[in-house]
This record gives C-alpha cells, sequence and structure tokens, in this order.
C-alpha cells in the first residue's frame, strides 16, 4: 500500500497585516462611473513530505510510487497571488495571477514563471472568459492549508466559457476537452445549467452537465453528470460543505485525477471513485484556515 505522510506550516510573519489588507483589495476611483481594484495576497509554504509517494507541491490526489520512501522539504511563495478588478458602468474587466506556472529551479533564482487563473469580462448577466466552471458550488470547497485541499470527489474546474445568469439561475457554453479521446474534433462545447438555492441558512447547489466527447476510433460519445453541492451554516463560524456527484463527469471532478475516456470507453465517476481509493494514497490531514 501506498504510504505518505505530509507535515505543512503555513508560515505567518509581518506579512499578515499586509495580506489581509490584499485580500480585501485596495480601490481607486477613477471617475464616478469607472474604478480599479488591486488585491491579492503574499503567501509562503513550507512543506514536509515523508514516505513512498512522489514529492508534489500540493495533493492532487493521485502520486507516482517509489521504489522506496523519500523524505523531502521545500519552501516557496509560488501560491502569491495578485489581480486587478476594473468597473465601468455595468461593465466589469478581472484578471487574477498566481505564480504556479512552472520554471524556476532550486539552483539559483527559482524564478516561478507567472499563471493566468481568471481573466473575464462583465456585463450586466453575462460572462465571457475564464473563471471557475458554471459546474462548481465555490463555496462548497473545504478550507485547508493546502492549495489545492482534498481533491478527490470535489468538483474543480477553470476554463473559457459564456455564461448567463438569471437570479439563482445560470445557463453556459464551456470550453470542451475530450481528455483520454481524440480532442482535434472536440466541436461542440459542454453544456452546462445549474440553480441555486440561498437564504439566512447557506446555499444548495443543483447541476446539470453535458458533453460530446470523440473517442480515437471517430465515435462520439454523449456524456452526462449531475451534482448537488451546498454549505450550510451550524453553529457561531462553523458550517457543513458536501458535495455529491454522479454522472459521466471525467475531468470536472477529482482536480483533473479523472479522464473522460479510459480505452475509448465513458467512465462513470462513481466506479472511477471506487477505483481511485484502492489506487491512491490516503490523504494527508489537513488543517482549516482560521
Amino acid at each position: 500500500m501506498l504510504k505518505q505522510s505530509t507535515s505543512k506550516l503555513l508560515l505567518i510573519s509581518s506579512l499578515c497585516a499586509f495580506t489581509n489588507a490584499a485580500l480585501a483589495g485596495y480601490e481607486i476611483k477613477i471617475t464616478d462611473q469607472d474604478t480599479i481594484t488591486f488585491g491579492g495576497y503574499i503567501k509562503v509554504n513550507a512543506r514536509y513530505v515523508d514516505g513512498d509517494v512522489a514529492y508534489k507541491d500540493f495533493w492532487t490526489g493521485t502520486g507516482t510510487a517509489l521504489a522506496k520512501s523519500n523524505s523531502q522539504f521545500r519552501i516557496n511563495a509560488n501560491e502569491t497571488r495578485f489581480n486587478t478588478k476594473y468597473v465601468h458602468g455595468d461593465v466589469m474587466g478581472y484578471i487574477e495571477l498566481d505564480f504556479l506556472g512552472g520554471g524556476g529551479n532550486q539552483i539559483i533564482s527559482n524564478s516561478a514563471n507567472p499563471r493566468l487563473r481568471h481573466a473575464y469580462i462583465k456585463y450586466q448577466n453575462i460572462l465571457a472568459g475564464q473563471t471557475w466552471t458554471t459546474f462548481m458550488n465555490t463555496s462548497a470547497l473545504p478550507e485547508t492549508a493546502d492549495y489545492a485541499g482534498a481533491t478527490v470527489g470535489i468538483a474543480f474546474n477553470r476554463q473559457g466559457q459564456l455564461r448567463y445568469t438569471m437570479g439563482n439561475f445560470q445557463f453556459s457554453i464551456e470550453n470542451p476537452e475530450t481528455w483520454g479521446g481524440d480532442t482535434t474534433n472536440d466541436d461542440i462545447p459542454d453544456v452546462i445549467a445549474k440553480y441555486t438555492f440561498k437564504g439566512d441558512w447557506g446555499n444548495v447547489s443543483i447541476s446539470g452537465l453535458g458533453r460530446s466527447l470523440t473517442t480515437l476510433t471517430g465515435n462520439s460519445e454523449t456524456t452526462f453528470g449531475a451534482s448537488i453541492a451546498g454549505r450550510l451554516k451550524t453553529i457561531g463560524k462553523d458550517d457543513l460543505r458536501f458535495q455529491f456527484h454522479k454522472g459521466e463527469l471525467g475531468r470536472y471532478v477529482s482536480g483533473g485525477a479523472a479522464k473522460g475516456l479510459y480505452n475509448d470507453k465513458v467512465e462513470d465517476m462513481t466506479s472511477y471513485l471506487a477505483r481511485i481509493q484502492l489506487r491512491s494514497a490516503p490523504l494527508p490531514k489537513l488543517g482549516r484556515l482560521a
């Protein structure tokens, strides 16, 4: 059995005050209709991994098995994030970057490359660009010190899309990707619809997904999936967060650990999760952020 133990320390120093201010954002009013906001944070991670699963900067639910156990320590600031928002009347543009785009080395400068997280334009009820998939309920994500958190079993995806919002209902067409098949014939966008029930008690969302996948032999496969997720307030600052997914969801669930096609066959998410639990290392214990 694969074993991995992980200890992670989020270092907090005099940067704490700056981080809190950055999260809130700094707004500059240009005219009565124009504002620009700068935000983000500086984050330093120290991570120690011990076991027969290869070191990774953050847990994603899968890992490379090693012939023998290794121990490794790393410290970096690659999760540091910067964003800017520009608002002109009903039009809003938003861009966010971090530094997990690769590059750099452990020898000289550790010059990590910037990575695009979000980039979209929003006009009234219409959004166009790259951001969290409409299939997700971001409020249902767990709070963890680890960057990705417990990705196994959660909906997690950012991609290009065109989204329309009407009250609690959202509809979008999003970037297709036949992972495990023939991506050169992805000519039909993924279609997603979501309705969110909201109140003082929290929220619960119901999402549906339809996709067209192309096998390596040129066959077309139509797949469907659904999700129920939410965040329910309990006592004080505590809450209960949950996600339940069913169907042929592939890359939309488990942080990219599941392909859309395996050996030219569509795999149901339920059977995949049962299989991955047998192959993957146990999840490390993750602390909740205050």
